[in-house]
């Protein structure tokens, strides 16, 4: 972006005012992508490589009213999409169908392909680096996560996890950071393995007579460590830098010091375990993940365990790893390629070096020069439209196309629907204005006076600010109170100084009493 800015610049002095930005676009960049920022738009071209950065910014264009030209490329594929404020549906008004993912029994006993396990990995990375320790510092900074679980299956898996990370897990300095995952190795690569082949020997034949090991099925082989083995060092280095980053434990590259005390490390023999269920099929897989004991004689235990060092935790400084593939020095695709090797190794399928596997993992196709120029040109035309101050629809055009068939596909933009509550028809495209600070009370009856609404519940983002079933006595109190003073109650937390507005979801009631959708609606902080 920085070198496309400049390189305008020096074609076209007229270019000179492009400033280049380097940062994401999400909620963690709102205090530079402020209200005022996106005041001096005319309008938006997104060309972004994610759903959730799409989305994102198809949101930000709905609530400031700005057209949005929306585009994106897929090895040949290119698609172009307006969005006109007041006229058209947004982006997120219609979704892609899902991707085709690969069956759990597969990713967990079956592998056949290295797609199959750099998925695996990447779970793997997932439970071990983000799930969990995102748990742990719930649990600690939380009062009641644990709560919030819904079902006693779940409350013992996340309760076991926490009673070994902050148990006989937790790390004191960077070489009990790589004593864990020397036993991480063992018991992905060795004991699991073992385990399969005990309960389906390398001979087992199934009810046909066939062999059970045949087809897409590889019979594996166990895998021993070897710390003269790059992979397996590979392995060691990634996963004890991640534990100690989660942890905020120092990390280190020393090859040779981590070697040493891997090599050191002894782990018990694995003892075969009988009664142990291994999902064959895809329904199996399901009904396993679907069925959960009570474990409540457990969860006590365990519960009562934590309890107890509580205080002992709050010195904890727990960091979460969120996946983030294009930092080369995170550890983060070492230790998906490492562990994808592995597994690969224990299955006899052909590694994937760490560039193959950041395509894979990240579903990265290569771009075309060709597809980004056809759509960098039909977005263009687009966007001449608008400059022109075009409003008739029907002069915009979608486009989809395919350079490999080839196809060309145009379309007009889909209006946006329309929806009614008494005679008021409206889009997503509107809200109701209010002007702030009034009390939650005066909320309630200048919906009822203005408009014949009744409010039955309200909310700001995740939290519920005010709802019918209520007791009358905290009713009464939020009603009395400022919105801005709730929404900091409720949350917790201050409205950040850059924030002029905030958005309020809310259910209404007609004068018959019966639920009707309504726009949102934007609260005006004065």
């Amino acid at each position: 972006v920085s070198t496309q800015s400049t390189g305008s610049s020096g074609i076209n002095a007229e270019y000179g005012r492009i400033t280049a930005h380097q940062n994401r676009v999400g909620p963690e960049t709102e205090k530079i992508y402020t209200d005022a920022f996106f005041a001096e738009l005319d309008g938006v071209a997104n060309a972004l490589d994610n759903v959730d950065a799409r989305s994102y910014m198809d949101r930000r264009c709905v609530y400031y009213k700005l057209p949005l030209l929306e585009s994106g490329t897929l090895g040949t594929k290119g698609n172009i999409q307006v969005v006109l404020p007041h006229i058209t549906e947004s982006y997120s008004s219609s979704q892609d169908p899902p991707e085709k993912t690969i069956p759990m029994c597969t990713l967990k006993n079956f592998p056949n392909a290295i797609e199959h396990t750099i998925q695996w990995a990447r779970d793997q990375f997932e439970g071990l680096f983000t799930k969990g320790p995102e748990n742990t510092q719930k649990f600690i900074s939380e009062p009641k996560f644990l709560e919030k679980q819904k079902s006693p299956g779940a409350l013992l898996a996340i309760l076991e996890g926490l009673n070994k990370d902050l148990g006989e897990d937790l790390p004191k300095d960077f070489s009990d950071c790589i004593r864990w995952a020397r036993f991480l190795f063992d018991v992905n690569f060795n004991h699991t393995i073992a385990q399969l082949l005990y309960n389906f020997p390398k001979d087992q034949r199934t009810t046909s007579g066939a062999l059970f090991w045949s087809g897409p099925k590889r019979c594996p082989n166990i895998l021993k460590f070897d710390a003269d083995n790059e992979e397996h060092l590979n392995f060691i280095v990634a996963a004890a830098n991640l534990r100690a980053f989660n942890y905020s434990i120092e990390q280190t590259r020393d090859r040779d010091m981590i070697k040493e005390v891997a090599s050191k490390v002894i782990v018990p023999d694995f003892v075969p375990k009988t009664g142990v269920k291994i999902a064959v099929t895809e329904a199996e897989a399901e009904a396993q993940t679907d069925s959960h004991e009570d474990g409540s004689g457990k969860t006590d235990d365990i519960l009562t365990n934590l309890s107890g060092k509580m205080d002992s935790f709050k010195s904890l400084n727990i960091q979460v790893a969120d996946f983030e593939k294009d930092d080369d020095t995170n550890f983060h695709m070492d230790f998906v390629t490492a562990c994808s090797n592995a597994r690969a190794s224990c299955y006899r399928i052909a590694p994937a070096d760490k560039h193959k596997t950041k395509l894979i993992a990240g579903k990265i196709i290569p771009a075309i020069a060709t597809t980004t120029a056809v759509v960098a040109g039909l977005v263009s035309l687009e966007m001449y439209k608008m400059i022109a101050g075009e409003d008739d629809v029907e002069k915009y055009k979608n486009a989809f196309l395919n350079l490999a068939l080839p196809l060309f596909t145009f379309s007009e933009p889909i209006c946006a629907p329309k929806n009614k509550y008494y005679e008021v028809e409206w889009t997503l495209w509107d809200r109701f204005e209010v002007k702030g600070d009034i009390t939650l009370q005066e909320l309630l009856d200048m919906f009822q006076k203005e408009h014949k609404l009744e409010i039955s519940m309200l909310s700001q983002g995740v939290s519920m600010l005010y709802a019918f079933f209520m007791p009358p006595a905290k009713k009464k109190e939020r009603g009395a109170m400022k919105l801005t003073e709730i929404v900091e109650t409720v949350t917790k937390k201050k409205i950040p100084a850059h924030k002029k507005a905030l958005v309020l979801e809310i259910c209404c009631n007609d004068e018959e009493g019966e639920d009707v959708d309504t726009p949102y609606i934007n609260y005006l902080l004065p």
